[in-house]
């Protein structure tokens, strides 16, 4: 309809464009919104407060955060809504100091925070080096009483738990007066995060009690969380309720259940509901199917796996290292030959793994098959004992963990 009066020559004020801008960020017409705020540039005319805030988000939803402050600083008037807008722009992109400064600079104004200012801030202070500056901004909130506004608390959940801190997840989710889907799919996720599968599936089964119905992310956090420390019963029972409830798995749930009969040695289980899927397997799936099969020496189940992915993925050389690595441990050396000369026929070259961890404020990095690691003779003995503890604890990989970080001979 604006289209059309704009062709007509009908002129129309500041006030209506804004309007029209707000329905494009709304709509995710970003082009449009675009050229009206070309249009009221080129007319002369001020932003007023609904359409800055309108394209402060649009601009901020395509990473064009220059643009967004641009805007935001050439505002004549700004109340808590724009603040609030390029507040919530510099959270989305997780630039963190540049949201304190942000919501300092806003207090200095005489601006006050409102609900949904909070619920940006503290969705960005999910990285623990930041949880002192989340601290206080939960602190302030509670002060001014938006701890009874449930899309807060679900901020902080997600806070703490991300920044390692499950307790005080806990405590907040155990305290918000009126907890939605949100709430909940939060400190499960929580829970998932942090290894506690068991505290997952018992929170799962007590929405069941509350008359709060779980949807396809909640059995989602809770397969992940008992795929991860082997919980198959568990997982079983919680994949069977979301098929009786009519709700569709999509890949990641898929993915999720047949990682975890994989990780148990129920490999057959595994290719049976890869067999009974409605949609198509993926790579993540094959592979996933295919590492499980390297672990518990599964070499035919193994190669139908190699096989699918290889159809899916041809160049990936990571699926001719772990079809090889099959093959040796079960001493096919012949075959890993084979694949290993496949492999350089097709240029095909893989990566050094990689990984990392903070400590302290310090990253450690980790490659393997690094002997250029200064602290490699601490390394090593805590790499056997952890092995020991494997084996002790009958840990289904740890008869093949020599095979698993060595590297394949060219």
């Amino acid at each position: 309809l604006f289209l059309e009066l704009h062709k007509r020559g009908i002129s129309l004020d500041a006030s209506t464009i804004s309007v029209v801008i707000s329905s494009c960020v709304s709509t995710g017409t970003f082009g449009t919104g675009l050229q009206l705020h070309a249009l009221l540039v080129k007319n002369g005319c001020d932003v007023s407060i609904p359409g800055g805030s309108s394209l402060i988000s649009l601009y901020s939803k395509l990473g064009q955060l220059g643009n967004a402050y641009h805007v935001f600083h050439m505002m004549p008037t700004r109340n808590v809504v724009p603040w609030t807008a390029i507040i919530a722009g510099f959270a989305q992109s997780w630039e963190v100091d540049t949201c304190s400064r942000l919501f300092y600079l806003m207090r200095q104004a005489m601006i006050e925070p409102n609900d949904i200012t909070f619920a940006s801030v503290l969705s960005a202070c999910t990285n623990s080096a930041y949880l002192g500056f989340g601290r206080s901004i939960h602190s302030l909130e509670f002060k001014m009483g938006f701890d009874l506004y449930t899309h807060v608390s679900n901020a902080l959940i997600s806070m703490y738990a991300k920044s390692g801190n499950i307790e005080e997840a806990h405590y907040v989710f155990e305290n918000i007066p009126c907890r939605d889907l949100i709430s909940w799919n939060s400190m499960i996720s929580g829970f998932s995060q942090h290894g506690l599968a068991k505290n997952a599936v018992e929170l799962l089964n007590q929405m069941d009690t509350q008359n709060v119905t779980p949807d396809a992310i909640s059995y989602l956090c809770v397969l992940s969380s008992c795929r991860h420390v082997g919980l198959v019963e568990q997982g079983q029972r919680c994949f069977d309720l979301m098929l009786k409830r009519g709700l569709n798995p999509e890949l990641d749930h898929y993915s999720c259940i047949i990682d975890l009969l994989g990780r148990a040695g129920l490999l057959d289980e595994a290719l049976d509901v890869i067999k009974k899927m409605p949609i198509h397997p993926n790579a993540v799936i094959w592979g996933s199917l295919l590492s499980s099969c390297r672990v518990h020496g599964n070499v035919w189940i193994g190669i139908h796996a190699a096989e699918n992915r290889l159809l899916l993925e041809p160049g990936c050389a990571a699926t001719y290292v772990q079809l090889a690595n099959l093959y040796a441990s079960v001493g096919y050396w012949n075959h890993v030959a084979e694949v290993r000369k496949l492999m350089k026929e097709r240029g095909l070259r893989t990566s050094p793994g990689y990984s990392w961890i903070e400590i302290g404020n310090k990253v450690y990095n980790f490659k393997a098959e690094d002997r250029s690691n200064n602290k490699l003779n601490e390394i090593l003995p805590i790499l056997d004992s952890l092995a020991c503890h494997m084996e002790l604890s009958e840990c289904p990989a740890a008869a093949n963990i020599d095979l698993q970080y060595e590297e394949i001979p060219p």
